[in-house]
C-alpha cells in the first residue's frame, strides 16, 4: 500500500490491522478530549504498528499520517495473533522490537534534558536528515510539531530556525 505525504493511515480510537512500514516516515498524532493534537511519535522503516498492540488487540492510539510517501504493508490482526499463539518464539522479536524503539525514546528524552534549545534543533534536524533528505524538517513538520518533539515553544522554534538561516 502507498501513502503520500498527508495522508492518514489510520485514525485515534479506530480498530483493525497492524502495519509494518517498509520505506516513508509517519507521525502519529493523538487528539485530547479538548481538539488539541499532539504528535506522540515519528515511525520509521522497519517498525510494525501500532506499538501497543503487538501482543494483543487495542485501538489505535493516534492518528498516522505520512510525512513523506510511505510504502506499507498491511498485516491481518487476525493472522498476527494466530501466528503469535502457534510460535511463541515471536514474542521474543517482538521484545526486540519494542526494545529498540525504547532505547530510540530514551536517546529523545536525553535530548530533550540535556542539551540547550538549540541544540535540541540540531540535533532533531540531523536525526530528521537520515531519512528526508534532501528535504528538511520544515519540509515534513510544522514548527509547533517540531517545538513538542523537543519541548520548545512555537516561537522559540521560529526565532532558532532564522537564526540558522542568517548565520546568528
Amino acid at each position: 500500500m502507498q501513502l503520500n505525504k498527508g495522508e492518514v493511515l489510520f485514525r485515534q480510537g479506530e480498530s483493525g490491522p497492524l502495519f509494518h512500514l517498509k520505506s516513508g516516515l509517519l507521525k502519529i498524532v493523538r487528539v485530547h478530549a479538548d481538539g488539541t493534537p499532539l504528535i506522540v511519535n515519528i515511525i520509521t522503516p522497519n517498525e510494525t504498528i501500532p506499538h501497543h498492540s503487538l501482543v494483543s488487540p487495542n485501538p489505535y492510539f493516534g492518528t498516522a499520517v505520512a510525512l513523506v510517501a510511505s510504502e506499507i504493508e498491511v498485516i491481518s490482526a487476525a493472522e498476527w495473533y494466530r501466528q503469535l499463539q502457534e510460535s511463541p518464539e515471536r514474542y521474543r522479536d517482538i521484545a526486540l522490537l519494542l526494545q529498540d524503539k525504547l532505547r530510540t525514546m530514551q536517546q529523545r528524552i536525553d535530548q530533550l534534558t540535556q542539551l540547550t534549545p538549540a541544540r535540541k534543533l540540531q540535533a532533531l534536524q540531523a536525526w530528521f536528515r537520515l531519512y528526508i533528505e534532501p528535504a528538511s524538517i520544515t519540509d515534513v513538520l510544522t514548527q509547533d510539531e517540531i517545538g513538542q518533539l523537543i519541548g520548545l515553544r512555537r516561537e522559540t522554534v521560529n526565532r532558532l530556525l532564522r537564526a540558522q538561516l542568517t548565520g546568528e
